[in-house]
């Protein structure tokens, strides 16, 4: 069921974000990344041991890092940051034995991250296809030869 949901949630969240232009924002997916690499630190002050908390933070740092780079540099690193979240909730049990995070995390954390990564590269990549004709739509507006 979390697989499920993990999907339907990200595909309605990355629709919702689209339709209403919140994905305009060059800060929006990075955020989520950000948002997303934090989780396992909140489940980490729930198991209370200082080690797990500071493998956590170690791991949440790896995905921020590239989050900023994504809003710095190319918005793309900030899709690798969500999908490679995905992955790393796939075994991220071998990583850390982590006590504090729920039995259904890693499962919904992983289908929504993976699908949020998915539709956002696919809607980037519309996007840059379209860039062109909409430069041209706008030239000729404004008088310029395309």
């Amino acid at each position: 069921m979390e697989y499920v949901v993990g999907i339907t949630l990200a595909l309605f969240f990355c629709a919702a974000a689209a339709g209403l232009g919140l994905d305009r924002e060059r800060a929006f997916y990075p955020a989520v990344a950000i948002a997303v690499a934090s989780y396992y630190v909140a489940f980490a002050v729930v198991d209370g041991r200082n080690e797990v908390m500071l493998y956590e933070v170690i791991i949440a740092a790896v995905f921020i890092v590239a989050a900023v780079a994504g809003f710095k540099r190319s918005p793309w690193f900030a899709v690798v940051a969500l999908g490679g979240h995905g992955v790393m909730d796939a075994f991220h049990h071998h990583l850390v034995h982590n006590t504090g995070v729920p039995q259904v995390w890693p499962g919904f954390c992983m289908t929504f991250d993976v699908t949020a990564a998915v539709l956002v590269a696919w809607v980037m990549l519309a996007r840059t296809r379209r860039e062109p004709e909409r430069r041209a739509r706008l030239s000729l507006r404004h008088g310029e030869l395309p």
